[in-house]
């Protein structure tokens, strides 16, 4: 299952810079995640200081 970022992003952006495959992006609140374009790595997960990435 494709990785989505909760409402607990605090638009820092680390994120994105990590994702292998540029499937993060900014929404006008938070982070948004493609997830066609997700490959269900982690490294958002892993990055995130507050955990907002997180398997749907």
């Amino acid at each position: 299952m494709a990785y989505k970022i909760s409402d607990s992003c605090i638009m820092c952006g680390a994120c994105e810079s990590v994702c292998p495959v540029g499937a993060i992006s900014a929404g006008d609140t938070q982070y948004v995640i493609d997830a066609d374009a997700c490959i269900e790595c982690g490294a958002c997960a892993g990055t995130c200081p507050v955990g907002a990435p997180d398997q749907e």
